[in-house]
């Protein structure tokens, strides 16, 4: 680009490996990481600990980064366009004008203007026609808000350079926006992150679960041998469930599984009500017991006993020895016969960091069935 040439795409203005860190998927994240940094947080949920303590540093990291993409961003812009930082919101309504737009490209532009996705949904109704005059207040705010700091502070001053390009006037105006950007940047990601983690380490610990419990993965394609087997997220005929095992011949177990808070009453009661008891599996009629796995259950909530009312069990992750709370239900249930059973609690932790080696954890990835 040249100077004052119009710039009609932030995403340009970053590195090919600053625009990676705009999308993630399950798999990518895998390869970032490694496997066996993966099977490390899936012991660590198997062992009661929370998934959000284990995938903190890595949500931070991809921030952290993006927030020095965008003073790059920012740096770059100034040397291509005068006043770069006064034109970004003009910018960025240019930008969310059109048509098709990439993630990544909206999610900067967007970020300019202090929005999310879900705050484009509520604040702006998902209108375009909105946008303009959204804009031009949230400029007004900016200048407002600039003149009463300039007025009780003083002017901030300074310069900012980065490799060569041309130093830019430090300033409110500059601060304010990138703070505002990194706000909404950091709103966009944890709530990315919060998706991309939940779905597949959902399936990580459930697959890893019901493999150390001796169930075979038979992938997408549901029963094949109708004994100690299990499949990820099938659809019946009632509603989705996370995971579905069989056990012998008439039994077997759906289970779903969330990692978010505490179990709520409501929404646990419905995922067992909505389970069909019984389901057709090949010529036989299957009894199908249901296990509802949450974060945590509040103190003082009666959510186990009202669950076992609806003929449902649930399970707190939050619990050192929670694996050995699904075996023990597996067996009262159907008759379920495993080592977990009847293991001495203090000796569950060490029987799951030895199982856990062994656990396939890549045929539990979604992109591998």
């Amino acid at each position: 680009m040249t100077p004052d040439e119009p710039i009609t795409s932030l995403i340009d203005l970053l590195s090919n490996e600053s625009q990676k860190l705009l999308t993630t998927s399950g798999s990518e994240l895998i390869q970032k990481i490694g496997i066996e940094t993966v099977r490390g947080v899936v012991l660590d949920v198997l062992s009661g600990r929370n998934l959000r303590d284990s995938t903190e540093m890595l949500t931070r990291r991809r921030l952290v980064s993006l927030n020095v993409a965008t003073v790059d961003m920012i740096l770059k812009g100034s040397a291509i366009q005068s006043d770069f930082v006064g034109k970004l919101p003009e910018i960025a309504e240019r930008i969310l004008q059109q048509k098709r737009l990439s993630k990544a490209d909206r999610w900067m532009a967007q970020w300019v203007l202090g929005l999310t996705d879900k705050a484009s949904q509520n604040v702006l109704r998902d209108n375009a026609n909105l946008l303009s005059e959204y804009r031009q207040r949230l400029v007004q705010v900016f200048e407002d808000v600039i003149a009463q700091s300039v007025a009780e502070l003083g002017v901030l001053r300074g310069e900012i350079a980065l490799n060569g390009m041309p130093a830019v006037e430090l300033s409110w105006k500059l601060m304010l926006y990138l703070l505002g950007i990194v706000g909404a940047q950091t709103l966009t990601i944890r709530g990315s992150e919060k998706s991309v983690y939940g779905k597949l380490f959902e399936r990580l610990v459930l697959g890893s679960l019901l493999h150390i419990l001796g169930f075979q993965h038979t992938g997408i394609s549901g029963a094949r041998n109708f004994e100690r087997e299990f499949w990820l997220s099938s659809q019946g005929e009632r509603r989705e469930s996370d995971a579905t095992a069989l056990w012998e011949a008439g039994k077997g177990a759906r289970f779903d599984i969330g990692f978010i808070g505490r179990g709520n009453p409501e929404i646990s009661l419905d995922k067992v009500s909505r389970f069909a008891r019984e389901i057709e599996l090949g010529k036989a009629t299957w009894f199908m017991a249901t296990i509802v796995i949450v974060d945590r259950i509040g103190r003082g909530s009666k959510i186990k006993e009202l669950t076992r009312q609806a003929d449902g069990d649930i399970v707190q992750m939050s619990l050192a020895y929670w694996p050995q709370e699904v075996a023990v239900i597996l067996n009262e249930r159907m008759g379920f016969e495993h080592l977990l059973v009847s293991m001495p609690r203090e000796e569950v932790s060490d029987y799951l960091a030895e199982a856990i080696k062994t656990v396939p954890l890549a045929q539990f990835l979604p992109n591998q069935e």
